[in-house]
């Protein structure tokens, strides 16, 4: 059963074009890892703090071993301390999701 992580960020509204410098990173570094990047959604009107990324994995084991070889590539690596350094990502929730089908 494929799942999709759904993943909401909530930014520091000052901070929104480090956050769309650190989500064009993933652009490559997820599916390099091995995660189906849907995409990212940066506030574009409205609520400005917001944010949104969708990844697939055929399975939960997939996204336990996609996990495993993001932390170890150097690029992830530097990605997620470009983030712990701006500080930019005041919180970040992740649900998991399955697509309804006939």
């Amino acid at each position: 059963m494929t799942v999709t992580v759904f993943i909401r960020y909530q930014l520091d509204p000052f901070k929104r074009a480090l956050f769309e410098e650190y989500s064009k990173n993933w652009l490559t570094i997820i599916p390099k890892c091995g995660g189906d990047l849907i995409g990212y959604w940066m506030p574009h009107e409205g609520t400005n703090n917001i944010a949104f990324a969708l990844i697939s994995f055929d399975n939960l084991a997939s996204y336990e071993s996609y996990r495993a070889r993001l932390r170890s590539d150097s690029e992830g690596k530097a990605n997620f301390d470009f983030a712990e350094e701006n500080k930019f990502i005041l919180a970040e929730e992740r649900t998991f999701l399955r697509k309804v089908v006939a």
